[in-house]
């Protein structure tokens, strides 16, 4: 069998491929690595990863997309040409339609970036589809129903919030603060404490690990290691839950005033239904400890996070493939 169909959710962080028929084949970190001197790729995604702090000077490991869109056009390129080869395998003459998502707030020249990288990568046909719409379906939100329903995907470059009703985006928000500034919080929180330099990979493990959108009493912790910025000697400190707690604060306080200004700009009756109904967090770092009760909390509304909160932007995409003519003409164009 012939795939002739990908659902990508490129995201800043992670990249998701979906194939109908055979589930999400690929869940793999947006990073490539390159040698410097003729620009060759030498890897992508967590083998990429696992060289970022640790390469010889003659090789860069890269982050091609910042906030949510690309960065580095040539990079992307040569990671979507990868991820869908590997979804396709090296030898299918058949190019496949590609529905690829991209964050709310993207302009059309970034657009036409997305549409050109996955052209030139191999795709026969692209559709671009918005996140929080896709989000949505991947959390089994009726996106078609004339209620109301909130969704807040925060991912790792960008945290999207939306209101949707009749299946479109009545209200939104695009912020660029999520899981990747909850690292550098991290990181810059336990150099100016601590006085203790740490990398991006410490940072992100340190969040997965004990981080928490909430102070508790009960108190997990973590052995950090990394260089003392007054000795220049390796050194063990253990930090806890609510540390990291209180670096995050503010980066979770924006996101919870996006969420105000989109209640501001959405309809009474809208409103009431989000009120009922609640809100719906996804996106990787929707895994945070207690973040729905952070927004409980802080909105006066119910919170939930979706089911596998990871996975409803790449969700989101199969539902599309799977109706792809239903979804063509209403859904595709409105980027």
């Amino acid at each position: 069998m012939f795939t002739r169909k990908i659902g990508i959710d490129l995201g800043t962080a992670n990249t998701v491929v979906y194939v109908p028929g055979k589930g999400f084949i690929i869940n793999e970190p947006t990073i490539v690595a390159l040698s410097r001197p003729e620009n060759k790729v030498l890897a992508v995604g967590q083998e990429a990863k696992e060289m970022i702090g640790r390469t010889p000077d003659d090789i860069i490991a890269y982050r091609p997309l910042k906030d949510g869109v690309i960065a580095e056009y040539y990079i992307t390129r040569a990671m979507l040409r990868y991820f869908i080869q590997k979804a396709v395998g090296s030898f299918n003459i058949f190019k496949p339609d590609i529905v690829i998502s991209v964050p709310a707030g993207i302009t059309s020249t970034e657009k036409r970036a997305v549409l050109k990288a996955s052209m030139e990568a191999g795709a026969k046909n692209v559709y671009i589809v918005r996140e929080p719409i896709l989000a949505s379906l991947g959390a089994g939100i009726p996106i078609n129903s004339s209620t109301g329903n909130m969704i807040i995907n925060i991912g790792g470059g960008t945290s999207e919030v939306a209101v949707i009703s009749l299946g479109g985006i009545v209200s939104w928000a695009s912020l660029r603060v999520a899981g990747n500034r909850f690292d550098q919080a991290v990181i810059d929180y336990i150099k100016k404490k601590y006085s203790l330099a740490i990398g991006e990979q410490m940072g992100e493990n340190i969040k997965i690990e004990i981080g928490t959108a909430l102070t508790n009493r009960s108190k997990l912790e973590y052995r950090v290691r990394g260089r003392d910025l007054i000795s220049g000697l390796p050194k063990d400190i253990i930090v806890n839950s609510n540390e990291v707690a209180e670096a995050l604060h503010q980066y979770l306080a924006d996101i919870s005033a996006a969420v105000q200004s989109v209640f501001n700009e959405t309809p009474p009756e809208l409103a009431a239904d989000i009120m009922e109904r609640g809100i719906i967090v996804s996106g990787g770092s929707a895994q945070l400890r207690q973040i729905d009760e952070f927004f409980k909390r802080t909105l006066g509304v119910s919170a939930y996070i979706a089911e596998e909160p990871i996975f409803c932007v790449a969700r989101g995409t199969s539902v599309i493939l799977n109706h792809l003519d239903v979804y063509k003409r209403a859904l595709l164009n409105r980027v």
